[in-house]
């Protein structure tokens, strides 16, 4: 099918669930949720929520980021931050430091419990999407990655 015929199948559709992209959003929109309710439950042992999950890993990749660069990468204001870090500071997973050349900024680094138990989340979450992707081929895995990078592109033009 090419580009005129899809503009055509798309015009000519009175309702969104009629159009075959809408459907394939929404079937993103579930499949999103679903892997985050079903990841959600599998951190129930490790006593840690998805958000919190965001944050050990990635300060377990990028180790001493800011709080606002925390923020950028998560997409989310530093207001969420200000109310989760300290439920991983107060278990001892995190610690906020003075860097070094600038006595004003804080830099935020895992503790050795929050690096174990990080990696423990991690195999927990590699569990669940080895489980929900042994359904396709390897592939097919990376023709969803690549049209999902293709749409972020696309959507992070439409903010700029």
């Amino acid at each position: 099918m090419n580009k005129m015929q899809v503009a055509e199948q798309t015009e000519d559709q009175s309702f969104p669930w009629d159009n075959p992209r809408f459907r394939s959003w929404i079937a993103v929109g579930r499949a999103c949720h679903l892997m985050q309710t079903v990841l959600s439950r599998a951190l129930q042992p490790l006593d840690l929520k998805t958000p919190h999950l965001d944050i050990l890993v990635n300060l377990y990749r990028f180790d001493g980021l800011t709080q606002q660069e925390l923020a950028r990468k998560l997409l989310v204001g530093r207001s969420n931050m200000s109310m989760l870090l300290p439920q991983l500071e107060k278990r001892g997973l995190i610690e906020r430091r003075s860097d070094a050349s600038d006595r004003r900024v804080l830099r935020l680094t895992l503790t050795k419990p929050g690096r174990s138990l990080t990696e423990q989340a991690m195999a927990v979450q590699m569990k669940v999407i080895e489980r929900s992707m042994e359904i396709s081929t390897p592939e097919e895995c990376e023709m969803v990655g690549d049209v999902m990078s293709r749409m972020i592109a696309a959507l992070k033009e439409d903010l700029e």
